[in-house]
């Protein structure tokens, strides 16, 4: 017996979004979707994306919509409207919101879509496009339990899911794991900073450093990105210090201490005023080294 595979649709198809459109595509998914520029969408559809100009019609056409959006501003622009999100979701359908927004936007959006008949799962990832490519991100979902079962194995698809609770806590969880990879990211930056101005050969130290109790999977994936920081950054830091301030707020809300946020979240401040938005996370060892050269000058 043959089981017909939904259709899947996505508004957003920048890194991520475009990565995970490209393994359902060759999963043997209908797949079809919008972004701004059409042009950067041409190599999805060489691979049988079906473009659709606005997010309203790949929504009307779509079994499990998926939205993969830098902001809460963006999603909703991409929503609102009478070519948005809003206009287009059918009953029945799945809205998979797989964006870091604030948890509260989540289920603003999830009440939305219930009054309209469908159902939308807050289902943010771990991970970044080589994890997206290899099936192997981790993805924390927040929603109905039922939904859920009907659209695990689209996620199992693009990594390993877990249910965690209610509409939100998708994305709490989220942001606590991305406390980690800020904190974790800066720490490794300071001691191999550390060890390269002391004398040591930095390559060395980058060596055993990744190779030491502290290597994380996540260190070990960005080490050769440190002293070569690629142009098209996985993951940049004006995203990082986004979810680190929408973890601050929602630990505001929670009366929870976030101290190593916090620090974290300064020095992605300075990196901002130095001019590192747009580049990797793996770009903290370039800040902190352009902030100690200011100071050995200062002196």
């Amino acid at each position: 017996m043959t089981t017909t595979l939904p259709a899947v649709g996505f508004v957003g198809l920048g890194h991520m979004g475009g990565a995970m459109a490209a393994r359902l595509l060759a999963a043997g998914y209908t797949v079809l979707g919008t972004r701004r520029s059409r042009a950067q969408a041409d190599e999805l559809v060489a691979q049988g994306l079906r473009w659709r100009v606005t997010p309203r019609e790949v929504a009307e056409e779509s079994d499990v919509l998926i939205t993969s959006l830098p902001d809460d501003a963006t999603l909703f622009s991409v929503a609102a409207g009478p070519d948005g999100v809003h206009a287009g979701l059918r009953a029945g359908a799945t809205w998979l919101e797989m964006s870091t927004v604030s948890p509260g936007t989540s289920r603003e959006q999830a009440g939305w879509a219930h009054e309209r008949g469908a159902t939308l799962l807050d289902a943010p990832v771990s991970g970044s496009v080589p994890q997206v490519r290899t099936g192997t991100l981790t993805i924390m979902v927040g929603g109905d339990e039922d939904a859920y079962g009907r659209v695990e194995p689209v996620l199992r698809a693009l990594g390993t899911p877990t249910l965690v609770g209610s509409n939100g806590q998708g994305l709490v969880l989220k942001l606590a794991v991305n406390i980690s990879l800020a904190v974790q990211m800066l720490a490794f930056a300071e001691g191999l900073l550390l060890a390269e101005r002391s004398g040591v050969d930095r390559d060395v130290a980058l060596r055993v450093m990744t190779s030491s109790s502290i290597g994380s999977p996540m260190l070990k994936a960005r080490a050769p990105l440190v002293f070569n920081l690629p142009d098209d950054a996985w993951f940049t830091l004006a995203l990082m210090r986004k979810d680190i301030e929408l973890a601050r707020v929602v630990a505001q809300e929670l009366h929870v201490s976030l101290p190593t946020a916090e620090q974290a979240d300064a020095v992605l401040t300075q990196a901002r005023a130095l001019g590192y938005d747009d580049r990797d996370l793996a770009a903290l060892y370039q800040v902190l080294e352009q902030v100690a050269d200011g100071r050995r000058r200062a002196a």
